[in-house]
């Protein structure tokens, strides 16, 4: 007969033994850890996915010049001010800053400060926006204090302020009006083959409102440009020279500014003080003015070298062996050829470019100096110079009508 079963409380149990103890752990901290690394993979996956899209955004305005984007750019609301702040500073309101973020943009060029494109208004008309570097532009409290105070800065050869833009993520845009011909620099060394050429008398108007905008700056509103070169005249469509950047250094970091005047050292336009005392003055100022007349004059860039010698070494070597003909620019020629006062307003123009780049800053002239004696060169040029601009006054006072996020004020200062 067989005996009943036990009850499973007095069942004989196995133990494990301590090998299978070790192998049942160790398959536990396996599965964790495979479960963990897909998980791990999974994510790397995701962050890099998402990486290119903003790489791109960014690399776009680097490798694409030309090709159009939005003013907006990365890091930016391009579908609202987002509690940004639009100033205008003069007359009505022509775009808010929903139309200013979101406006069609080719990239025109890159420097230290920053990003300067063309914008397409929705109404189709063009502005030039610079957009700052970030981290290199003052605090928001400075840089209001300083973009107001350049926003009413006027004059007819310096290139105005009209708006700027103040992000709630820092970006910080600058408005101005669009010069369809460019700067001087591509005006006269990056021409097509079949342009006329530049002739005398729109050089000498090109020199004169440059001497006109500097004087101003100097003397009026009591400011160093610190950056002048052929690349920071602009031309309207009458050719006459508006002196863009004008104030931008009160805008960024010391830092940014040194590199920028090293900058300038490259290109030939710095005055060679500049190497010791690395704070621009009226008298450096002079010497790009100087560089940018010779620049005129003889159709050479300032960072080019001949025989190992900069430009004013250059011309100096050529007067000194009075082989001075030499000097200018072969289209200057044909317009000496046909009258000898051309010739003499040559010779004239370019003994005061060299007084402007003499060695010790103490000798250059101050602005209005040159200015009055380009004037009594070509006295013509004065004339039809000082008439062209009865539109708009040497100095005007500013209204400047802010937007901060649905709020409008109109301040005048």
């Amino acid at each position: 007969m067989a005996s009943p079963p036990l009850p499973l409380s007095q069942r004989p149990t196995r133990r494990l033994n301590r090998k299978e103890l070790i192998i049942a752990v160790g398959g536990i901290c396996l599965l964790f850890g495979l479960l963990f690394c897909c998980v791990f993979i999974f994510w790397r996956k995701d962050k890099k996915d998402s990486a290119p899209s903003q790489k791109g955004t960014k690399g776009t305005a680097t490798k694409d010049a030309g090709k159009p984007g939005t003013v907006a750019g990365k890091g930016s609301d391009a579908g609202g001010d987002g509690g940004g702040k639009l100033v205008h500073f003069d007359g009505p309101l022509s775009f808010t800053a929903d139309d200013l973020l979101c406006a069609t943009a080719e990239i025109l060029g890159k420097s230290t400060y920053g990003t300067v494109y063309k914008a397409t208004m929705e109404d189709g008309s063009y502005v030039a926006v610079k957009r700052l570097r970030e981290k290199i532009a003052k605090s928001s409290k400075e840089f209001e204090v300083e973009v107001n105070a350049l926003g009413k800065l006027r004059h007819p050869n310096l290139l105005s302020l009209r708006a700027y833009y103040h992000g709630p993520k820092g970006e910080k845009l600058l408005v101005f009006d669009f010069m369809t011909k460019g700067n001087l620099a591509s005006f006269l060394h990056a021409r097509a083959p079949d342009s006329p050429p530049v002739s005398w008398p729109t050089r000498m108007n090109i020199a004169v409102g440059v001497a006109r905008g500097l004087h101003h700056l100097h003397t009026d509103a009591s400011m160093v440009h610190g950056n002048l070169t052929s690349s920071n005249i602009l031309l309207d469509e009458d050719n006459n020279a508006k002196i863009a950047d004008c104030g931008l250094p009160r805008l960024m970091s010391a830092a940014a500014n040194n590199n920028v005047v090293a900058a300038a050292g490259a290109l030939g336009y710095r005055a060679p003080e500049l190497s010791k005392l690395k704070k621009a003055n009226t008298k450096t100022d002079i010497y790009s003015l100087g560089m940018i007349m010779l620049e005129l004059l003889t159709g050479k860039s300032p960072g080019d070298t001949t025989n190992g010698l900069d430009l004013p070494q250059w011309v100096a070597s050529v007067v000194e062996e009075e082989w001075t003909n030499e000097v200018f620019d072969l289209e200057l020629m044909k317009d000496a050829a046909t009258g000898s006062e051309t010739g003499e307003e040559l010779v004239k123009t370019l003994k005061l470019a060299l007084h402007c780049v003499d060695p010790s800053p103490v000798a250059r002239p101050e602005a209005q100096q040159v200015l009055r004696q380009l004037e009594q060169i070509r006295p013509s040029i004065a004339i039809s110079a000082t008439s062209s601009f009865t539109g708009e006054p040497s100095h005007t006072t500013a209204t400047a009508t802010t937007i901060t996020d649905d709020t409008r004020s109109t301040t005048t200062e």
